[in-house]
């Protein structure tokens, strides 16, 4: 143990570090190993969440350490206007050898934020190149977060997170209603009337602030933290990118969250049949070794660039960082040598049966919905209506907080329904999660439930 290892709460509260509450001290964690997150206190924590949906290959894996050192004493920082390394173009190459057909260039940063706010420059310097200099606006979704940058967040749809900000977000940036089937399809719709209604609303949106001044539509193609693992109704995003090409529209997926395998394909919205115009990822992509992010870019706007600027007018001091590279190569490698992503598919569907088999018979349990090793629990107080809990009981962090309390880490939500009220837990194990762990998982959060309810 080292000397940090036994500092206090009050310790760590009243340190210089500036945490994300100024109230609530947030554990020290001493140690990690595959699925495990070792507290100074002695605890013993499973990652069923991988922090943010973050981990892929576990913590600490031995092999992407040494990729990691490794690289460090060879390159640790070029700048890229001069220089490349190849690490880097490795990962490129690896990332898109099976998408050729389908993808381009692929351009690395350092946060899904970052990604995001690429995307926006991206789309925006896309049509300015073909002389469209009006298409500047974006549309994307209530119930939405694309990021903590300052495009990221006039994307986003979710109050809690803009609210200090809304002074400073543009007016360019517009949204409609969610793909949230629970919640806000009408009882009398079938789902295709309910598609048909969330793509007409997209067009009208568009006609509203003029095709000639929308840039691109913006959505997650599984929602991610905002509520809670949400997948889109069948033929949602088949329907969405008929009217965005009607329109000269770019169709720009968010997948830092449910993206990189998370789904159980490295895309997701290969399993929508679709391909987006540009995609955005992040998050499991390295596993959390290095911060690393990327957009993933097609031919026709690549063809575009070339023929104009012949750049990209969008530089970072570290992007293509040579160790968030040879992390993300190293990843990668483990997952497609050891069939990871084959695991993800067969561990998903043995998530969703032991979540529906020993959580829904709690009466707060109003859904469980999600797709691969990306799984969302929403809590209710009425089944029957789909009422929210009282916001002000925070029932998703307390619920968090007692599954924590019995060694097993979740990641909670709230504002589900609205942006205020509702609540959820996210379940995002490691793509190495074991039917042995997945079972420890599920009987926790039903242990957790069942202290809240007892409460």
């Amino acid at each position: 143990m080292t000397k940090d290892s036994h500092l206090s709460s009050k310790d760590v509260l009243e340190s210089s570090l500036l945490h994300r509450s100024l109230t609530a001290a947030p554990a020290i964690v001493t140690k990690t190993s595959g699925p495990y997150l070792y507290l100074s206190n002695g605890e013993k924590i499973l990652d069923g969440c991988g922090g943010a949906a973050v981990i892929s290959v576990g913590h600490s894996n031995p092999e992407v350490v040494k990729a990691v050192s490794d690289q460090l004493s060879q390159v640790s920082y070029i700048h890229t206007s001069d220089y490349t390394t190849s690490v880097s173009e490795k990962l490129a190459n690896k990332l898109l050898e099976k998408y050729q057909d389908k993808l381009s260039k692929v351009y690395f940063v350092n946060s899904g934020s970052e990604a995001n706010e690429a995307a926006v420059k991206l789309a925006t310097q896309y049509f300015f190149e073909q002389g469209k200099t009006s298409k500047s606006h974006f549309i994307s979704r209530n119930q939405s977060y694309h990021g903590n940058c300052l495009a990221g967040l006039s994307l986003s749809g979710f109050p809690a997170r803009r609210v200090p900000y809304e002074q400073i977000i543009s007016d360019i940036f517009h949204k409609v209603d969610p793909a949230y089937e629970y919640r806000y399809k009408h009882k009398a719709e079938t789902t295709e009337e309910y598609v048909k209604r969330l793509a007409d609303q997209l067009e009208q949106e568009i006609l509203q602030i003029g095709p000639e001044n929308v840039a691109g539509f913006f959505a997650e193609t599984v929602v991610g933290a905002t509520t809670g693992c949400v997948t889109a109704p069948k033929g949602y995003f088949k329907a969405i990118q008929k009217v965005c090409q009607k329109y000269d529209v770019l169709l720009i997926l968010d997948e830092i969250m449910c993206g990189s395998g998370r789904t159980g394909t490295f895309f997701a919205w290969e399993q929508e049949g679709i391909v987006p115009d540009i995609t955005t990822a992040g998050k499991a992509l390295g596993s959390g070794y290095s911060p690393l992010a990327a957009v993933f870019i097609t031919p026709k706007i690549i063809d575009v660039l070339k023929k104009g600027s012949s750049a990209f007018v969008n530089g970072h001091t570290y992007q293509c960082f040579s160790l968030s590279s040879a992390a993300g190569l190293a990843v990668q490698t483990i997952i497609e040598r050891d069939g990871l992503l084959t695991n993800v598919l067969e561990m998903g569907t043995y998530l969703e049966i032991k979540l529906k088999e020993k959580l829904s018979q709690f009466d707060i349990v109003g859904d469980i919905r999600g797709r691969g090793l990306f799984w969302g629990v929403e809590f209710v107080k009425d089944k029957r209506t789909l009422e929210p809990l009282d916001p002000s009981l925070k029932s998703g962090p307390k619920i968090q907080s007692l599954i924590l309390k019995r060694g097993v880490a979740v990641y909670p939500g709230f504002g589900t329904k609205d942006g205020y009220s509702g609540d959820h837990i996210l379940i995002a194990p490691s793509f190495d999660v074991t039917k042995d762990q997945i079972d420890i998982i599920v009987d926790t959060i039903a242990q957790g439930i069942t202290d809240y309810i007892d409460i």
